[in-house]
């Protein structure tokens, strides 16, 4: 077992967490320790919802594994029927409650609730979150599906679909999910039920009724869409509309199965991405080195627009969920790259560090590895944290959403050269630290800065001059931390406790050769 600071996915029983929470009138009891009670931080305080998630805990404590804690489990139950009046209730255990094997399922069946209970079997200690909420969907969809509910006759009507996979504490899900409905509107295609986010019972019961799914998140909806093509013989969509390419492909997916003419979206339907890709300025940024990190679908889906409509050039790509590595081992193929399939962020690090790119597309995790080593990064994939659960309108599926990741990509790297462009200007007679603002006019000048000390470099005795710390700033930001450390280790290397000037030029020449 490995101690760990982050974690890219939580146990599984987050995962049924994130389902219970998005749907409506379903409730989740979690029989757990005193101590598992952590989701109203993850769901009030990072996501920013305004109510409290449907999550009971048992919460029996040490003095209580001496006694019946399958009683507590019991009286919990009729507690939440009494007091929340739910339409359904999901029952499974916590990762510690599973090691005393109280057996929820078996507790609850003969107990006679007036509502349906749909017991999880998540075995904590060999799948994790996203997993948990898969399974958990699919469970929902096995219990409550209604299988007499069939397609109405098409001649009256437009096509229906149903959208599976947008869970609570998804990325960005809220605003895909508007984004795609209004797509599939000016398609002339209707939907049927969202699920399970803003599902309710009801909604579940007539998924068959559609004439198609569409599985915007595999990770949570693939299990729940291909229970569906059995039972009820609906085919899915399963391209993920990310990117202006992906998204032209998915229309023209929906278009077949709906059986409508695609074209006029097609032609009119084109994002703010694509002009900027045709302009003069893209040619700055092409060519960009860019290593990408995070769950499967969202990594591919980042890799195909770096590479084909940006521009860029992939020199990482990788996954934490393993459920998803056949997909990107395929994608890593097609630009030439070895796969990363982890979830130990120590290895993602060591992975960003040798590949030195210039861009990092990641997780909230990746972002802090890039900022340590002051490389742009945005954010594209769960986990994530509040900054990341907007109050604007901010999707990344359909054409809108190529616009949203046009801005959240490009800008850091625009404003990294702005950066490096004051840096090298900084000792110039209008731009350097005591000229103070040029609005200000003459007469206000900034306060003398103190120069700061040489301050060790890294965790032995080096350390850098004023001077040769002046002239590693008029590096570029991308390849300064290199720089930094080529010229560390040089130093180490001939004996220099202290890099000065010409010891960074030293250094260049040396790896120059």
């Amino acid at each position: 077992m490995q101690l760990s600071v982050w974690t890219y996915e939580g146990p599984p029983h987050v995962g049924a967490m994130r389902v219970a929470t998005a749907m409506e009138g379903v409730h989740y009891l979690l029989h757990s320790p005193q101590g598992d009670t952590y989701a109203d931080l993850l769901f009030t305080m990072i996501e920013r919802r305004s109510k409290r998630p449907p999550v009971t805990y048992t919460t029996f404590q040490a003095r209580d594994l001496g006694k019946d804690t399958s009683q507590l489990f019991q009286t919990a139950a009729l507690d939440i029927v009494e007091r929340f009046k739910p339409d359904a209730m999901i029952v499974g255990a916590s990762c510690t409650a599973e090691l005393i094997q109280d057996d929820p399922a078996g507790l609850i069946e003969n107990m006679g609730l007036p509502i349906p209970v749909i017991p999880l079997e998540l075995p904590s200690y060999q799948r994790k979150e996203h997993w948990g909420a898969a399974e958990t969907f699919y469970q929902i969809v096995r219990h409550l599906a209604d299988k007499d509910r069939k397609p109405a006759d098409k001649d009256a009507r437009r096509p229906l679909v149903n959208l599976l996979g947008p869970t609570a504490l998804g990325f960005r899900h809220r605003d895909d999910v508007t984004e795609i409905k209004g797509l599939l509107d000016k398609l002339g295609i209707d939907i049927n039920v969202v699920a399970p986010l803003g599902a309710n019972v009801a909604d579940i019961a007539k998924l068959g009724e559609a004439d198609f799914n569409i599985v915007l998140y595999p990770e949570t909806g693939d299990l729940a869409a291909d229970y569906l093509k059995r039972e009820f013989g609906q085919p899915a969509v399963r391209t993920v509309p990310i990117g202006v390419g992906a998204t032209q492909d998915f229309i023209r997916e929906v278009a077949a199965l709906a059986e409508i003419d695609p074209d006029a979206m097609l032609q009119d339907g084109l994002s703010r991405l694509s002009w900027w890709s045709r302009s003069i300025d893209s040619n700055y940024l092409t060519g960009k080195r860019v290593f990408i990190f995070g769950d499967g679908t969202h990594a591919v889906a980042a890799a195909r627009i770096a590479s084909e409509e940006l521009g860029f050039k992939v020199v990482g790509l990788g996954c934490y969920n393993r459920e998803y590595a056949r997909e990107v081992r395929a994608a890593a193929k097609l630009y030439g790259v070895e796969p990363l399939i982890t979830d130990d962020h120590l290895a993602v690090e060591t992975a960003i560090q040798e590949a030195q790119p210039e861009l990092v597309l990641g997780t909230q995790m990746e972002r802090h590895i890039a900022k340590r080593f002051s490389i742009p990064c945005t954010v594209i994939s769960s986990p994530v944290h509040v900054q990341d659960f907007p109050a604007r309108y901010s999707p990344q599926m359909g054409f809108e959403g190529a616009n949203v990741i046009f801005d959240s990509w490009v800008h850091p790297l625009v404003m990294g050269l702005e950066e490096h462009l004051l840096t090298m200007f900084r000792d110039d007679f209008e731009f350097h630290d005591g000229a103070g603002a040029s609005h200000l006019g003459p007469g206000h000048a900034a306060p003398e800065s103190v120069p700061a000390p040489a301050t060790p470099a890294n965790d032995t005795e080096t350390v850098w001059t004023e001077e040769a710390e002046r002239e590693l700033k008029k590096i570029p930001f991308f390849v300064r931390g290199k720089a930094r450390r080529n010229t560390e280790h040089f130093a180490a290397e001939q004996g220099v406790s202290t890099i000065e000037l010409a010891t960074l030029y030293e250094a260049k020449a040396h790896y120059a050769r």
